[in-house]
């Protein structure tokens, strides 16, 4: 058996409809969108507004434009963190961000912005009340995860957001890890910006990412770069509407169509379901990991409080050595290390040894979960 649980770093398989709309454009339509006037060109563009009112009914946002794509989520995190902090600006941000967002910050200190940690627990959780005690005068900003690329632990956006709301900060989400398994809602979440990745859980492809922006926010955003956008070409300026003010240069169209598929996937099968099979999986995976004495489990420990995304480390081996195991042995692709998360490490107490992470997904099943687990009991036997 050859088992796949890495899906916290890119779902391996996909729906067949992700491969079929992406076959379809590269064999029938392959045009530029936006810079042609014949009919493919007309159709790329086509495929790629309805990609942006897919996306916008599926994040709950009220105008298709208000959709930015991009390359990843690396990208929509640098956009909006680099477009709206300006020198001296504060940010918070929770002890379980990815360096997609505390790189970005770091990069900024030179023209005097700094960040605050939202105190964290050591199990990844945070209490909203603790927010406003760590406001400072020049906070403008406000940046969280929606869950933790190493533990999985959910952060909670919404009473997050009500603050950031009642002291007028900008709030961004960062959706890595939750988009296409746990509901997303921009209005209700009060976001300035949430970003997403195509290739996690949303089931697309790579390569492909975005953000949903708010309109008044989207005016004061500083774009990432500019360049041709295929409108107003006469003039020499960035447009400053919406999505040309963001989307400078050909748009990955053949991720962008089969992102769309994915996300008609996802919606047919239903946000529900899929967290409830999510949370029966993770249950089945945590119940048997912390039966092994041997193992050290991170993280709140609780299927309703995380996603399908384990941290674990094993007694006397490390962590790297029990992931190349898994690997050689039995076929199973975990991860280990620090997951481009060190804050989240320093978090969990696991800095600087990292951890093994285990991340279920979509396609997987009972019989993989009691694969690795006998698979970890054998390797745990053996080293004793």
């Amino acid at each position: 058996m050859q088992v796949y649980v890495d899906n916290a770093a890119t779902s391996q398989a996909k729906p067949p409809s992700v491969l079929q709309a992406i076959e379809y454009y590269f064999k029938e339509i392959n045009s530029n969108p936006g810079r042609g006037g014949y009919e493919l060109s007309l159709e790329a563009g086509r495929k790629v507004l309805e990609a942006r009112e897919t996306l916008a009914r599926f994040f709950n946002v009220p105008n298709p434009n208000q959709i930015i794509f991009t390359s990843n989520i690396t990208e929509a995190l640098n956009t909006a963190i680099q477009g709206l902090l300006q020198p001296n600006d504060h940010v918070l941000i929770t002890g379980l961000e990815h360096n997609a967002v505390v790189r970005p910050l770091k990069f900024l200190e030179k023209i005097g912005v700094s960040y605050s940690i939202i105190p964290t627990s050591r199990e990844g959780l945070i209490e909203p009340s603790s927010v406003e005690k760590v406001l400072q005068p020049n906070t403008k900003m406000i940046v969280a995860t929606h869950a933790s690329n190493v533990a999985g632990t959910i952060v909670p956006l919404k009473e997050i957001g009500e603050i950031a709301a009642a002291h007028g900060l900008y709030f961004v989400i960062d959706t890595a890890q939750t988009a296409g398994c746990l509901p997303l809602d921009f209005q209700n979440l009060k976001a300035s910006v949430l970003a997403f990745t195509g290739h996690k859980h949303l089931l697309g492809p790579m390569g492909i990412g975005g953000f949903c922006v708010r309109e008044d926010v989207a005016e004061i955003m500083r774009p990432l770069y500019v360049g041709g956008t295929g409108s107003i070409s006469d003039q020499d300026v960035q447009p400053d509407f919406l999505p040309d003010k963001f989307e400078s240069g050909t748009l990955n169209t053949l991720g962008i169509v089969g992102l769309a598929a994915a996300v008609e996937y996802i919606s047919k099968v239903g946000l529900d379901k899929i967290r409830e099979r999510e949370i029966i999986l993770t249950k089945y995976l945590l119940e048997g990991l912390l039966e092994l004495p041997e193992i050290t489990v991170y993280g709140p420990r609780n299927p309703q409080l995380q996603t399908g995304t384990i941290a674990l480390n094993a007694a006397q081996m490390d962590n790297a050595e029990l992931c190349y195991v898994l690997d050689q042995q039995f076929k199973i692709m975990t991860r280990p290390g620090l997951h481009c998360a060190p804050l989240a490490h320093k978090t969990l107490g696991t800095f600087p040894e990292g951890a093994l992470r285990i991340s279920i997904g979509h396609y997987t099943t009972e019989q993989e979960i009691a694969y690795v687990l006998d698979s970890l009991k054998k390797i745990l036997a053996r080293s004793c």
